[in-house]
């Protein structure tokens, strides 16, 4: 024990420091990585929402559709009356003698069963099919608000799950009804951009036309916006299946016209560009309505063949309407509607008192472990708390270093690290202890108790960082919390007891080995049982 910097010491010294760096922006609020408080401790809202999945089965047809519409008029496959209905897809073959390229088309789409009598189709799924869509509509679905979320700016948001079709989020930090609301609209957008084309032969007959007899042409009506960005009486006639979707969309950005005022300008993918392109240049002096949401906002005369791949929506909007509608379009389209169930506003009050209660239950915990340790194992004692110090300054640096969440259960799962740390500290120390009561010197005992406590620390910490683990893979919300921190909190005790202190002792080296004050040291007298 005559080095005096040993690698012991060198990490315990480097925690100590890498705890105090990146532990002050939380404990000082001053710029830099910081711990995000969850909804419990400051507030927010909890949102349960509800997914129509059979709507995602009418989008995959209408998505089908529109590639079976593209693919026949790019291969010249002259179909007639194509439609989708609820539970599938039907059109004619006019030229029987194409029925092989038709039929390879077809095979060419994924996850499609066809049903074909004298020229006559009917594409439909499969059970299993329909179970897969609805799956995904729902995972998409989550992804999709992940994505709005995050790239609208809002902090930890959590998106879980919550039984076969709803979804449970929570954003912490919103505090303002007019915040609850621009959140809420950006999650449930359906954001589903369409270009349509206008059925010109029937169209001057729209307002006279019922929505049946309108489906019979294989047509729907649908409703303008005026140039206040409402709804008006104003109609027109679409051909049912679009010239392409919103699934073709690779960017959508805020942009403004020749009057400044903001449009969304949006870019196509290659597929799309074509499709764009080809039907552009087929179809001058005809009109292509931009619809977003089963809403039009514009229906311009295609002039000429528009390339490149980009265009814009124009509707009056607000500048935060537009970026809330570039976001939307963005971060891509859900593919089911979504329906609120339930919002809850939690008041930062409630957190405010909850972090009052945790920090008094922490705080309060500290110190009585501090009178125990230092009364009952001397300066062993002090020794054992200065690492335990170092322990939760380095769980707060790690959980400030990758921006996690701190929830109630979070502040829980550090009051129970605390002890655990310090439980790890009085192993030690009572195997100190006896191998001085059974006659070994200072250093001898130091060694001895080391050795003997390690793998019974280990053993103990490693079950419960196994149990940990299997909480946050297979936990939710706040469970995901506890076992983050409780985590962090094993693998920093670990450090800071068994490594830190033993580098402590090792770096008073002589100091311990040739003192009489055996009692000082570790609280207890020689000769005691």
């Amino acid at each position: 024990m005559k080095k005096f910097f040993n690698f012991r010491t060198i990490i315990f010294i480097a925690i100590f420091l890498f705890g105090i760096i990146f532990s002050i922006p939380s404990l000082f609020n001053t710029s830099g990585p910081r711990i995000t408080l969850g909804l419990d401790l400051q507030g927010g809202i909890n949102i349960l929402l509800g997914i129509n999945t059979d709507e995602a089965i009418k989008s995959r047809y209408s998505y089908i559709a529109t590639q079976i519409n593209y693919e026949t008029h790019d291969k010249s496959i002259l179909i007639d009356s194509l439609k989708t209905k609820d539970n599938g897809i039907t059109f004619e073959l006019i030229d029987y003698s194409q029925k092989e390229a038709l039929g390879n088309l077809l095979k060419s789409i994924n996850g499609i069963l066809i049903d074909e009598n004298n020229g006559k189709y009917n594409i439909y799924f499969s059970k299993e099919e329909m179970i897969l869509i609805k799956n995904s509509a729902l995972d998409q679905a989550i992804d999709t608000i992940r994505n709005r979320l995050d790239i609208y700016g809002l902090t930890e948001p959590s998106i879980t799950r919550q039984g076969e079709e709803n979804i449970l989020v929570q954003l912490p930090g919103i505090k303002t009804k007019e915040e609850e609301q621009k959140a809420l609209d950006l999650i449930i957008r359906p954001a589903q951009l369409k270009m349509m084309a206008v059925d010109e032969d029937r169209d001057s007959r729209v307002n006279s036309m019922s929505d049946a007899e309108a489906a019979s042409y294989g047509d729907v009506i649908l409703n303008f916006i005026n140039s206040t960005g409402k709804d008006v009486q104003s109609k027109i006639l679409l051909k049912e299946i679009p010239i392409l979707d919103g699934s073709m969309i690779t960017d959508a950005r805020v942009a403004y016209d020749e009057r400044g005022q903001p449009v969304i300008a949006f870019s196509l993918n290659s597929i799309g560009a074509k499709i764009f392109g080809d039907f552009s240049g087929n179809n001058i002096k005809k009109r292509m309505a931009v619809v977003l949401d089963n809403k039009v906002y514009s229906a311009p005369v295609i002039r000429e063949r528009i390339g490149g791949g980009s265009g814009q929506i124009s509707g009056n909007f607000s500048a935060d309407e537009a970026k809330n509608i570039a976001i939307a379009l963005r971060s891509g389209a859900l593919s089911a509607p979504l329906e609120l169930l339930e919002k809850r506003s939690i008041g930062p009050s409630l957190g405010a008192d909850s972090i009052k209660s945790s920090l008094i239950a922490l705080f309060g915990a500290f110190f009585v472990i501090i009178l125990f340790m230092i009364f009952y194992y001397g300066f062993a004692g002090v020794i054992a708390v200065s690492a335990l110090f170092v322990n939760i300054l380095a769980i707060i640096a790690i959980m400030s270093l990758f921006g996690a969440t701190l929830t109630l259960p979070g502040m829980a799962g550090i009051v129970l690290t605390v002890g655990m740390a310090i439980d790890a500290n009085i192993i030690i120390n009572e195997r100190i202890r006896e191998a001085l009561r059974s006659g070994k010197n200072i250093v001898q005992s130091i060694s001895f108790g080391y050795v003997n406590a390690t793998r019974a620390i280990f053993d103990a910490n490693n079950t419960t960082l196994i149990i940990a683990v299997l909480l946050y893979v297979y936990g939710t919300g706040p469970i995901k919390g506890f076992a983050v921190t409780m985590g962090i909190g094993i693998l920093a005790s670990i450090i800071t007891a068994i490594i830190g202190t033993h580098g402590i002792y090792l770096w008073l080296g002589e100091k311990i080995n040739h003192t009489k004050k055996v009692n000082f040291w570790f609280g207890i007298k020689l000769g005691e049982k």
